[in-house]
């Protein structure tokens, strides 16, 4: 059973909540205030959380700012931020301050149950923030990555791909999978986004002379080779 750690301070909206993911199979604990939700994460008693769901507007602040206090600690638990401010711009700020998803109030309770499952089916990932593979050096916490010591000026999208690729060595990543799992999205455009932006990547960290570390499989994805 997946223990969902759910931040509303609206009783009657996290009741239903609530209701439903037990309905459909979830555990869920409720807090209703930032504090209280940093405490529920950071308590070393605390059963492991597998999701965390926050409201924006919570009565000690924005709940943006729990989800990047958490990333900033290296806390990689999906997150998927519920807000009656449902903007573009909203959920874009959402997203880039370290949600995994974002639904606009009002919502039907079916769909947030479906999102849920969606961020609960994506590979369960280690949670470390550094990792060093081969000759790549990335640090996630700081933004910055390197090749044998040679700076990669990538963009956040491009270090969200690299980091993906080198979690799964030498296994084929499909289109699907990036669309799904790194730009969030649950079907799949009509465009060449993964492509263009995999060949971004591809030119900044095998540079000329180097041994490629990113492989395009015709007809299926990617793969990222470790060196011998």
């Amino acid at each position: 059973m997946t223990h969902i750690l759910l931040i509303e301070d609206d009783a009657g909206t996290a009741n239903e909540i609530a209701l439903e993911l037990a309905a459909a199979g979830h555990s869920v604990t409720h807090r209703a205030a930032i504090g209280d939700g940093l405490a529920a994460m950071r308590a070393p008693a605390q059963r492991p959380v597998d999701l965390l769901i926050v409201d924006r507007q919570l009565p000690d602040g924005e709940g943006l700012d729990l989800i990047a206090t958490l990333r900033a600690e290296g806390c990689r638990t999906p997150a998927l931020v519920l807000s009656a401010l449902g903007s573009l711009d909203d959920r874009v700020r959402g997203l880039r301050a370290g949600g995994d998803d974002y639904l606009p109030k009002p919502f039907a309770l079916v769909e947030l149950v479906a999102r849920v499952e969606a961020l609960l089916r994506r590979p369960n990932e280690t949670r470390d923030t550094r990792l060093i593979v081969g000759p790549l050096d990335c640090d996630l916490l700081a933004g910055t990555a390197t090749r044998a010591g040679r700076p990669l000026e990538l963009l956040p999208r491009e270090l969200r791909l690299l980091d993906y690729l080198i979690r799964r060595p030498g296994r084929i990543v499909t289109r699907s999978m990036l669309l799904q799992d790194v730009w969030g999205y649950t079907f799949e455009p009509n465009s060449n986004v993964v492509d263009v932006h995999i060949g971004r990547l591809r030119r900044k960290v095998d540079a000329e002379g180097e041994v490629p570390l990113i492989r395009n499989v015709r007809g299926q994805g990617y793969v990222f080779d470790v060196p011998g």
